[in-house]
Formats: structure tokens, sequence, C-alpha cells
């Protein structure tokens, strides 16, 4: 096991030892566990952090394709205008 020395304000040290009593750890599991949890990189880890940043957005889910008879039903009698343009284009190079 490694030892580290880090060097803190007064304030922050009070902040750590008053947050590790509050959850009956000592000081030093309290800081062990928070600089665990900040190299954590798997996604769960990643996930919670974006979270609690309000950073997340979510796409809208697509919406549902109809079925390929569907759409071609509803282009009966349209004609072939698009067909058409790009037939004359091509005979006019």
């Amino acid at each position: 096991m490694k030892q580290l020395i880090a060097r803190i304000d007064d304030d922050l040290h009070r902040r750590l030892k008053q947050c590790a009593a509050e959850q009956d750890r000592s000081l030093n599991d309290l800081v062990a566990g928070v600089l665990a949890a900040a190299v954590e990189d798997d996604a769960q880890s990643v996930r919670r952090r974006i979270d609690r940043s309000g950073l997340r957005v979510l796409p809208p889910r697509p919406v549902t394709a109809r079925p390929r008879q569907e759409v071609l039903a509803g282009l009966e009698g349209l004609g072939t205008p698009v067909s058409d343009a790009l037939a004359a284009d091509r005979d006019a190079r």
C-alpha cells in the first residue's frame, strides 16, 4: 500500500473531516474513496458524472418506419416526374 501526502487548505480539511464523521468513516477511507471514484473509467461512472453535471442529452427516439408496402401504396398515382426529369437530364448530356 502506498502513502500519498497532499497539501490542502484548512477549510477543505475541515469539510472533509466533517463529511467523514457524518458518514461514520475515517478521513483516509473517505479520501481514498473519492480519489478512486475520480479515476474510474467505466461507462456507468462516466454516465453518473454526466448526469450529475446536467450535461447528458438523450436524442429523441426515432420514429418507427412505415412498412414498405404502405409507403408504396401512398405513392400510387403520383406518376414518374422525378424519374422522367433524371432521364431527360441524362439524355441532354
